[in-house]
């Protein structure tokens, strides 16, 4: 019987690579169209979005885009009155720094810049006897030439009480939390009626043991987290405080319109 003829070996599939290359080339379009559709943006649409914005957070317009192509420069009020704000709380550091120096109290005052604002920590021993919330004579005097520093700014001022964590049981005082908020009360109480700084700009706030700023296992810990800090808020923080800017009801409809405008730059053209 005669051998059946094999059947001829199949040709390899060359033009596999057809496939990888066309995936690759609708990859490399889709890429394109995504880059020119960012760089398309519409300058106008992101000039009402940067508006809505700044009127949200600081209150007022930003001001206006610089250019109608290109990269867009944002700049005008709002940048300049946080500027300015920056400014003031820089100065108010150096003259709170400058009466530390003439009174000796490096380590018991203290003033630094946080992201919240500018803080003023006086430690207990300046202010108060032990378990006690009325201010020492010479608590009032110091108290008074800072006062009198920041009494010039439009801030907000919040006075922050803070003790140690050693347990109070008084009939005045029958824990730390009342303790670290009459002795803020007794501060802006002396701040209003003796400095003459308006009633409406200051709050008093007590935290107890529970912000601690050191270790509670040693008396040095403990003598530092027993304070009074004063804190000079930004005012782009003023939304953030009943009665102030988006609380009433005129706010709260300007800040309806904000979100409306804030939604606006993000329709398509008609």
């Amino acid at each position: 019987m005669a051998r059946r003829n094999q059947d001829p070996p199949k040709a390899g599939n060359h033009e596999r690579w057809l496939l990888t290359y066309a995936d690759l080339i609708t990859l490399l379009m889709i890429f394109f169209l995504i880059m020119y559709t960012i760089s398309n943006v519409n300058s106008k649409k992101f000039a009402q979005l940067s508006n809505s914005m700044s009127q949200a957070f600081l209150g007022q317009a930003s001001g206006k885009l610089v250019g109608e192509a290109g990269p867009a420069v944002i700049s005008g009020a709002g940048a300049a009155a946080a500027k300015a704000e920056m400014e003031n709380m820089k100065k108010a550091k150096e003259q709170i720094d400058k009466f530390i120096e003439e009174q000796g109290l490096k380590g018991k005052l203290t003033v630094d810049q946080e992201e919240r604002g500018l803080v003023i920590s006086l430690k207990e021993a300046l202010l108060f006897r032990l378990g006690s919330a009325d201010l020492t004579p010479a608590a009032q005097q110091i108290i008074q030439s800072v006062g009198q520093i920041l009494s010039s700014m439009p801030n907000q001022l919040r006075i922050e009480g803070h003790t140690d964590n050693l347990p109070i049981h008084t009939v005045q005082f029958p824990s730390n939390w009342e303790l670290s908020t009459a002795r803020a009360t007794n501060v802006v109480k002396f701040l209003t009626t003796q400095v003459g700084l308006e009633a409406a700009k200051l709050s008093a706030t007590g935290y107890g043991e529970f912000r601690p700023i050191a270790e509670n296992t040693n008396e040095q810990g403990r003598a530092q987290n027993r304070r009074v800090d004063i804190v000079v808020l930004k005012s782009i923080l003023d939304v953030a405080e009943p009665g102030q800017a988006g609380h009433d009801t005129q706010s709260q409809a300007g800040s309806q319109v904000n979100q409306l405008k804030l939604i606006e730059p993000f329709r398509q053209n008609e």
